[in-house]
């Protein structure tokens, strides 16, 4: 295991666009947030895979584990923390990268609205990229060959503290210089899957 150290040293790790999960950011109405710095155990890392089907170039995230796995040559992988869809939200399946943003606007879905119509309606026509916007610095849109676009997205965010937090409308989420970081390795039609989460059978075809 790397710690932060080891890991910033190793060149996997690069931090892009001044960004830090310990850094405050400015909300919507202009107000600081406290500085957060990011817990050790929430850095990413190498690690060993323990499954010896996951070939190399693949996501593969755990639900439960609040992990995100790139897998590498070898039966390696580099493990990222997450935050994860809250409850039943969470849609566990098998998809591919269909579509790369950077600073990618934002728009809530149907489903979203009529859940929380006082918090996203407001929305209901978009919102432009930037600090604020809920996918953060990066989005991998997930689609599947039938479907297309399945609205679900592993992206960033600027808030930390959802990192290990089953907190989210369905989407994997990482603070933005670690997403920045996956996004850059990360290449079009890569496999993604999404494994189930204990207790939820939910699955997104």
């Amino acid at each position: 295991m790397l710690n932060r150290r080891g890991f910033l040293a190793s060149g996997l790790f690069a931090s892009a666009a001044g960004l830090s999960p310990a850094l405050a950011h400015t909300s919507r109405k202009g107000k600081t947030r406290k500085r957060y710095v990011l817990p050790e155990k929430y850095m990413p890392r190498q690690v060993s895979l323990w499954r010896k089907n996951y070939k190399p170039g693949e996501i593969h995230v755990f639900p439960d584990e609040f992990a995100l796995y790139w897998t590498l040559p070898g039966r390696r992988a580099i493990r990222y923390s997450v935050g994860v869809g809250r409850g039943n939200l969470y849609h566990a399946g098998s998809f591919f990268v269909g579509e790369k943003k950077e600073w990618p606007e934002w728009t809530p879905t149907p489903d979203m609205i009529k859940r929380n119509p006082k918090a996203y309606s407001r929305f209901k026509n978009g919102q432009p990229g930037g600090i604020n916007n809920p996918l953060g610095a990066r989005a991998l849109y997930l689609f599947t060959k039938k479907q297309g676009d399945t609205f679900l997205r592993i992206h960033g965010t600027n808030n930390p503290r959802t990192i290990g937090v089953a907190v989210s409308n369905g989407c994997a989420r990482l603070v933005n210089d670690q997403v920045i970081e996956l996004y850059n390795r990360v290449p079009m039609n890569t496999k993604v899957i999404l494994h189930p989460k204990k207790g939820f059978a939910k699955s997104h075809a």
